[in-house]
């Protein structure tokens, strides 16, 4: 491990740790695209809506679970940096069971409020049941959706990257058989796509579950170790809160974008659905390589080797900013066919492809700011971590979208995540170098 992070070249150990990743990621947007096609075949948009609506309780869920698996993954590359290994195994065993315990109490407070929170993300009379059906089942299966994303980045910190990815792939490719099976032969409906999901991650847990067991020398699932002391808890949390805040802000934002399109009626809220489903095919690939590398910057961090760090975050800048030109351009220049792949409706087409190129435009930018804070959280700068957290899809979000909206109207909504996403890109460089600077000195 050490050879790896610290002596062997920059590209290569950079796609040996972040191509997993990405791939993983893309097997996961593919299911998200099937997902969606399989639903939008129905023909019935309320049940896509209802689905849609229900989709942020997934967010809410990963980022529940990035305040110990992002937050402990991080911790223990700095510890590996500084060759600290027991105490790696004990923070590994922590995140694990609390992880479990974070589970089992968010299912219960998801369903004994189920009412409030889909009003909240904007179901109405025609969705809501579609989008409850959906909603319990995800619920239901909280545990398993936190625990496929903590041993998932734990392990690959030691740079089991490989193993993290075949673990996902494996889950995500039982999901995509399911689905279609209990929508169109079962007919179980929103239902039997939460069932599906829900079944895919219980597969991914049991395989993370082995691989820690028969392959990690530095990470342990045993529960008598799991106490680890006061100061490490606090690391994990000050990393690992900002880091979930960066989805509860997604989360936040997709159910504030999803109310605000509701009162232009299903159909709106449909194709917004669809266009995140495509958004994801450039977000998802740009977040993989951005966390991917997050390991190797982490080492450098601890052991202080100032020099390969710098190396390191040009080259994965370099990568991120060149993979949304090209990925995205072609996005913007096929966006209407690809929005006809999922609903032929031409109302829902002309919305979801104008959708689309706003959304993506500023996928450069995203993935500026994704290295930025992944940075941030390496470096434990759970401050400068924080403030990107909830400025993107957070407070910013929240204060473009009500202006635009009143300004602009529907034409504002839409445009909101670009504009944010250029303010965000502005905070966020300027605490980048403000970094950088003290590391330098």
């Amino acid at each position: 491990m050490n050879e790896l992070f610290e002596k062997a070249p920059i590209k290569s150990v950079y796609f040996k740790l972040a191509l997993p990743v990405v791939l993983g990621m893309i097997t996961t947007m593919i299911y998200n695209l099937a997902d969606t096609m399989f639903v939008a075949k129905t023909g019935n948009a309320d049940l896509v809506a209802g689905i849609t609506i229900g989709s942020p309780l997934f967010t809410f869920l990963i980022a529940a679970s990035d305040i110990l698996g992002l937050g402990g993954s991080t911790l223990i590359s700095r510890l590996f940096g500084e060759k600290k290994y027991d105490l790696s195994r004990r923070v590994s065993s922590f995140c694990v069971y609390a992880g479990i315990i974070m589970g089992l109490i968010l299912t219960g407070l998801l369903l004994i409020f189920e009412n409030p929170i889909l009003n909240i993300l904007g179901a109405k009379p025609a969705t809501y049941s579609y989008a409850a059906d959906f909603y319990r089942i995800i619920s239901i299966g909280a545990v398993f959706i936190i625990l496929s994303l903590i041993p998932q980045n734990l392990i690959r910190t030691e740079g089991l990257a490989f193993e993290a990815m075949l673990a996902t792939i494996i889950g995500t490719v039982v999901a995509i058989i399911l689905d279609p099976i209990f929508l169109f032969v079962l007919h179980l409906g929103a239902t039997g796509v939460g069932i599906a999901n829900i079944l895919g991650y219980a597969i991914t847990d049991i395989l993370l579950f082995y691989f820690t067991l028969k392959k990690s020398k530095f990470m342990s699932l045993n529960p008598k170790i799991m106490k680890i002391d006061s100061t490490s808890v606090k690391e994990i949390v000050a990393i690992g809160i900002p880091g979930s805040l960066t989805n509860f802000a997604q989360t936040f934002g997709m159910a504030l974008l999803n109310s605000s399109l509701a009162v232009f009626g299903a159909d709106a809220v449909a194709a917004m659905g669809i266009t995140q489903k495509i958004y994801n095919i450039v977000i998802l690939v740009i977040v993989g390589f951005a966390f991917g590398a997050q390991p190797l910057i982490g080492y450098n961090y601890g052991a202080k080797n100032w020099k390969r760090l710098n190396e390191i975050l040009h080259f994965d800048f370099l990568v991120e900013i060149l993979y949304a030109i090209i990925a995205g351009g072609l996005l913007i220049i096929f966006a209407r066919p690809l929005t006809a792949l999922f609903m032929s409706q031409t109302n829902i087409v002309n919305d979801g492809s104008y959708m689309l190129i706003a959304t993506i435009i500023t996928t450069p930018l995203v993935g500026m700011i994704l290295v930025y804070t992944t940075l941030f959280q390496s470096m434990g700068k759970a401050l400068d971590a924080l403030i990107m957290a909830i400025t993107r899809q957070g407070v910013i979000y929240f204060i473009v979208l009500m202006i635009a909206k009143q300004l602009l109207g529907y034409h504002g909504i839409v445009w909101s995540q670009a504009i944010s996403d250029f303010l965000t890109w502005i905070i966020g460089y300027i605490l980048y170098r403000k970094a950088l600077d003290k590391v330098e000195k």
